[in-house]
């Protein structure tokens, strides 16, 4: 803008937009006016305003309605030094809003003040531009990024399901991830497992997915157990996480991933796919049904052949293992209605999703009313016996 154009726009806005002094405006916000900060993202890694609103001036007429839905509420603008506010509050004028001021002086006049300054968003440049799609979203934002960053997830296999929770949880910014699988990379493991490339065959598959992982998105940490989970190290790795997301390909596993789950009251997201069809939904201890309420006992051989046995289309454990990222960042975020008593079954021939509702079992001996955990068992001979 014309340095000469400038001053003369400022003073005619100054004659329709009243002006407020830092201390007026702390007043204004305890009585419910609500502090818009208009400034740049990089500008409140310096600190903001205690309890302001963040809107940069830039998405004021694309995303005013989403941050500041009642345009009856009284809103002071402020910016660095009290001049690119007015035009905020005049923007917020035109836009229907009844009572807009802009602080004078900016966020600058506030500090000096000494009035209370809140922290930066912790987020680096480089976080930023990585996040920039998230951090416009309403039910994402600055505060959901940082629940995605501090959340730790636990992935029980990185085969045909993990690999593309993995892959989408660790674009999202999930903290920390975990994955336990005791195998290695086989040829045959190539048309669905994407975690995985041919120069990896005979890798551990943990080893091979933390690479492509922190090539993907280095500000993850990933923590890799190259081992079978087991009765005996249950506890130990899963009480390290928040949320676990079941990808496993046996019955033994699922039962010991929905004990340990139960056991230490972690969201279970588990999916699973046979041929053209998949299944996901979330056992969440103490919200609804666990593992053991929809299979009181594994299915006989013939009802359930495995992936080796029977097939899978290469694409479907994508389908059904973005399902599974998605339930997951929903947990971590605190948004939605995750699948918990529901379970989602896809038709990939019949291009079809059908929602069927799960009760819990109040007989249930692991999540029933008043059962206390009766201990882990014995699940490859639980398995077999079933059978």
């Amino acid at each position: 803008m014309d340095s000469r154009i400038a001053p003369r726009l400022a003073q005619e806005l100054r004659a329709r937009i009243r002006e407020v002094a830092p201390e007026e405006a702390r007043a204004l916000q305890k009585e419910g006016a609500v502090l818009l900060d208009v400034r740049e993202p990089e500008e409140a890694q310096a600190g903001v305003a205690e309890g302001a609103v963040h809107l940069s001036r830039g998405w004021i007429e694309a995303k005013a309605e989403e941050k500041l839905p009642d345009k009856s509420k009284p809103v002071v603008a402020y910016c660095f030094s009290g001049f690119r506010s007015l035009f905020a509050a005049e923007t917020l004028q035109r836009l229907g809003y009844k009572d807009v001021r802009s602080m004078a002086g900016g966020f600058r006049a506030w500090s000096a003040a000494g009035l209370p300054v809140g922290g930066p968003s912790g987020f680096s440049d480089a976080e930023r531009r990585r996040y920039a799609r998230h951090l416009v979203i309403p039910e994402v934002g600055e505060k959901g990024q940082k629940r995605l960053k501090e959340g730790r997830v636990l992935l029980v296999g990185a085969g045909g399901l993990g690999s593309p929770a993995a892959v989408y949880l660790a674009a999202a910014g999930v903290g920390t991830l975990g994955l336990v699988d005791f195998d290695v990379v086989d040829e045959s493991n190539l048309q669905r497992q994407i975690l995985h490339t041919t120069s990896r065959v005979g890798m551990r598959k943990v080893e091979s997915a933390r690479r492509t992982i922190e090539d993907l998105n280095p500000l993850v940490t990933v923590e890799t157990f190259p081992e079978r989970l087991s009765s005996e190290n249950a506890d130990a790795i899963l009480a390290r996480f928040d949320v676990v997301v079941d990808g496993a390909d046996n019955f033994p596993t699922r039962y010991l991933v929905n004990d340990a789950c139960v056991k230490h009251r972690k969201p279970n997201v588990h999916g699973s796919v046979f041929r053209f069809e998949g299944q996901a939904t979330v056992f969440w201890p103490g919200k609804g049904p666990c593992y053991r309420c929809l299979y009181p006992e594994p299915p006989p051989p013939h009802l359930a052949p495995s992936c080796a046995e029977a097939g899978v289309l290469g694409v479907l454990p994508g389908v059904v293992g973005l399902l599974e990222a998605v339930e997951t960042i929903k947990i971590l975020l605190g948004e939605g209605e995750p699948l918990v008593g529901r379970l989602l079954v896809y038709d990939a021939l019949a291009a079809t999703f059908r929602e069927l509702r799960v009760a819990r079992d109040p007989d249930c001996a692991y999540c029933g009313d008043g059962a206390a955990f009766p201990g882990y068992v014995d699940y490859e001979g639980f398995c077999t016996a079933a059978r």
